[in-house]
């Protein structure tokens, strides 16, 4: 017989108290016990952070942005330029015009301080049904439904949901919803996550040690790694591109910015054919942004949300004048400072192997 949600819920959070992780932007149950609160400013950035993205991933980032920007005024006034280049290898680069955009309109028109429901957090940019119900439950306790990919796997498992992804979406977080406790209902939404990222893991979970093991509507009669069920997927297009490494006498490399809107918008690259997630750009060196003596350097592979791209790279050596109006000029031991975007710097190690190592070592 499933248990009562009440049950269910008081179980969690008794498994949270003793196992919960240690994260920089997280105040653990020990610290709210000596009555200090989550910094809404942490808990929104975190969560903007770790969208597509790793926990380990994210830490390195967080603690850069925290101390570079401590407040959410600090961040609205912060170059935008200087953000791009803090964010860059995280990827999805519209969060972080997002960031900036949010962090604008809560210290400009909110007095530098968040809203404190899913309501009013959902009208700031960037800002969507599962971060805003994070955010209002992380940071203002208030009791909402915060389902990720963690908790999706949590109760696709736990109620044997066989709806697919993501159509199942709306009736797993009616689920969420039910469990969701009246008291500390911020920590029983990251203790559904820490459950999922711990213990209810993709791949051989650890079910002897869930607190739901009892309640479980699949362990015992399906293999858990079955859930939640995914409708079939697509084939990602495979688009083609080319990106050009010039190099001056000095070694600086030719850069230049994206356009401000649209894939990797903002960002800095090498120049390069006008590649979109829809249609390819021409692979050969016709596409060079200047007459040169292009040579050959292989293709380098990035996978974005949607497709896949794949950029034929090509270096030459040209004088200093050869790429004016193209961009600027950047030394290659300052390359780890700019907003190159990973698909760009696989592209420049690709046809100078050693073009970061002066910054890693500096």
């Amino acid at each position: 017989m499933h248990m009562q949600n009440d049950a269910m819920s008081d179980l969690l959070l008794a498994w949270y108290d003793r196992h919960h992780r240690d994260l920089p932007w997280r105040v653990s149950p020990p610290m709210a016990a000596r009555g200090i609160r989550p910094d809404p400013y942490k808990v929104w950035l975190s969560e903007v952070m770790l969208q597509q993205t790793t926990v380990q991933a994210v830490k390195a980032y967080f603690a850069l942005f925290t101390a570079r920007w401590p407040t959410v005024a600090d961040l609205a006034a912060a170059d935008t330029e200087d953000v791009m280049k803090s964010w860059a290898g995280l990827g999805y680069y519209a969060r972080a015009r997002n960031l900036k955009k949010c962090a604008e309109a809560v210290a400009f028109e909110h007095g530098g301080v968040f809203p404190d429901t899913e309501e009013g957090l959902k009208a700031l940019p960037g800002i969507g049904d599962y971060t805003a119900a994070a955010i209002a439950a992380i940071a203002f306790d208030r009791r909402s439904a915060v389902l990720d990919g963690n908790v999706e796997r949590v109760v696709s498992r736990l109620y044997a949901v066989e709806t697919p992804l993501p159509a199942a979406k709306p009736a797993m977080r009616a689920l969420v919803a039910a469990m969701t406790p009246d008291d500390r209902p911020g920590d029983f939404a990251q203790a559904m996550m820490d459950l999922g990222a711990t213990i209810c893991t993709p791949r051989r979970p650890a079910c002897a040690l869930c607190p739901f093991n009892a309640a479980c509507r699949v362990l015992g009669r399906e293999d858990p790694e079955l859930y939640p069920r995914k409708a079939a997927r697509k084939e990602k297009p495979v688009r083609l591109g080319a990106a050009f490494v010039a190099e001056d006498e000095t070694g600086a490399i030719l850069l230049r910015k994206r356009a401000t809107s649209g894939l990797l918008g903002g960002m800095t690259e090498v120049p390069g054919s006008p590649w979109t997630a829809r249609a390819d750009g021409e692979t050969g060196p016709a596409a060079a942004p200047f007459p040169a003596e292009w040579k050959a350097c292989g293709t380098v592979t990035h996978v974005f949300t949607h497709f896949e791209l794949r950029l034929s790279v090509y270096r030459s050596t040209v004088p200093r004048d050869a790429g004016a109006g193209e961009g600027w000029w950047q030394p290659k031991d300052t390359l780890d400072g700019e907003a190159l975007p990973t698909v760009m710097k696989k592209a420049i190690r690709q046809a100078i192997p050693d073009a970061f190592q002066k910054a890693r070592k500096a």
